[in-house]
């Protein structure tokens, strides 16, 4: 862990840039009782990913610095549940290869990590899990929950396996003994279910961490933020990682960016009930640099002709907004913010061009199907 840190400093690492720990006293008792403590992070390995990655691996290295274990789980049976490329496991597996390599293309170093498949981990006992969390979770409850599956409860669609779904995912935390559950604010009802239900059986209940949804470039919905978050399956909403600076600034050129004071700029605020899940309104261009381009010092250099201001460096979000609010052109901020995300996945593109082969495995595999 390098230098050694006191529990506040490794608590202050834990839960910076995020919305939401449930709860802050459990976790601090964790850190005084264990010195590594075990968190994971879920994916359904089912398409290419993009730019919102990045807050997730910035999280993963502070996790890691802070001593934690980190487990990335990949959630290949779930997807299969779910539909994901077409129900074939061969090419969720192919994906979750791919994932791994994304992850080290970000900074994530791959030794420091360990990456688990679901199908490694489903057993008698781990059914017997889910049985167990079914028998203590009503069928309303579950069908709230299915949002973690980017579904609704009301579609017709449903298939009666996708029911599973919600419970697995508390399942997953039960069998690899996790201390602390960590995900996007999407993620919350799945960690809610699994603390309830530890209570009730008298099982270990994960603290649950959950940061910020990054959102597409299309119009932003405050009243659905999982329609506005940024999505592999939403092309021009979405900054893939290895997108050529070309096609992120041209993707930024069509991006909703409101002027100001046609935006709602409150402070997020959590609804700290099961269903409650709550985003902030208004900009994408400036949320996408309030949450991933002003880490440790970064700038973000606005380059406009000096008949129109000149240049302009501004070392903080609230710098930006306030340039924003003051007149700055839209298409200038947005070539701003284009710049500042090209450059942050400047390594993660020259790692593709290195190591392309699970990348190109999956691309082939999807794109023949």
């Amino acid at each position: 862990m390098g230098v050694r840190m006191d529990i506040e400093q490794r608590y202050e690492l834990i839960t910076r840039n995020t919305l939401e720990v449930v709860d802050e006293e459990s976790l601090r008792a964790l850190l005084a009782e264990k010195e590594h403590p075990r968190l994971y992070i879920g994916f359904e390995p089912s398409g290419l990913c993009h730019f919102g990655w990045m807050l997730v691996a910035n999280k993963v290295k502070d996790y890691i610095e802070a001593g934690l274990e980190v487990i990335i789980f990949f959630a290949d049976w779930h997807a299969q549940i779910n539909g994901k490329l077409g129900g074939s496991l061969e090419n969720i597996q192919l994906c979750a290869e791919y994932m791994k390599d994304s992850f080290e293309s970000l900074g994530v170093p791959r030794d420091k990590v360990k990456f688990v498949m679901a199908s490694e981990i489903l057993d008698l006992d781990y059914w017997a899990t889910v049985i167990k969390i079914g028998s203590e979770t009503s069928v309303a409850r579950v069908k709230r929950a299915m949002t973690i599956m980017g579904r609704k409860a009301e579609n017709d669609e449903i298939k009666t396996s996708m029911m599973l779904y919600p419970l697995m995912q508390p399942a997953d935390i039960f069998k690899m003994d996790i201390d602390i559950g960590y995900g996007g604010l999407d993620q919350r009802r799945a960690h809610m279910l699994a603390r309830d239900v530890a209570k009730k059986c008298g099982w270990k209940a994960p603290v649950a961490i959950h940061t910020p949804l990054v959102p597409g470039l299309k119009a932003m919905n405050r009243m659905d933020p999982m329609e506005s978050k940024m999505s592999k399956s939403k092309p021009d909403s979405g900054i893939l990682i290895h997108d050529s600076p070309e096609s992120i600034r041209k993707k930024f050129e069509k991006a909703f960016c409101p002027m100001p004071g046609e935006y709602d700029n409150t402070v997020i605020k959590v609804d700290k009930t099961d269903d409650g899940e709550s985003a902030k309104s208004g900009n994408p261009v400036l949320e996408i640099a309030r949450l991933l381009l002003f880490n440790n010092g970064s700038k973000l250099l606005i380059e406009r002709p000096e008949k129109y201001g000149g240049n302009m460096e501004v070392a903080s979000y609230e710098e930006l907004e306030s340039a924003y609010q003051n007149g700055l052109h839209p298409m200038d901020l947005k070539h701003a913010v284009a710049k500042g995300v090209a450059d942050c996945l400047a390594e993660s593109r020259a790692y593709f061009e290195q190591h392309p082969e699970n990348y190109q495995k999956f691309l082939a595999a999807i794109q023949k199907d």
